[in-house]
């Protein structure tokens, strides 16, 4: 799985190159996101503007990273398209993670600004 990122201060940007997390690349990715919270990322934007699908174990990689970093951090989500915001909606996930419709307002929201 692709996966682009950089740092902006403390926060970890984390953007998927791929239009699926699904079975096939779930696996990849969580173990990527637990390789960066392990390494001392606390606060982490999971910017989607690429992605057209996620199904469950896709959803199941992210919870994993948001459960691992629990009370030590954050991880916000950001850029989601209409087809992914319905899964987080029915899964009712929207009321569990902060989603943002930009990845500069994320960066606000977990820097204290907004």
């Amino acid at each position: 799985m692709q996966l682009k990122h950089n740092n902006v201060e403390d926060v970890l940007i984390v953007r998927p190159m791929e239009k699926r997390i699904d079975a096939s690349t779930a696996g990849e990715f969580k173990q990527k996101m637990n390789e960066w919270i392990d390494s001392g990322n606390r606060r982490i934007v999971l910017n989607l503007s690429e992605v057209d699908f996620i199904d469950s174990s896709g959803l199941g990689a992210i919870i994993s990273g948001f459960k691992k970093i629990g009370n030590n951090g954050n991880l916000v989500i950001c850029v989601v398209k209409e087809s992914v915001m319905s899964l987080f909606r029915l899964t009712r996930m929207n009321r569990v993670f902060d989603i943002y419709t930009s990845e500069n307002e994320a960066l606000e929201a977990l820097s204290g600004k907004a």
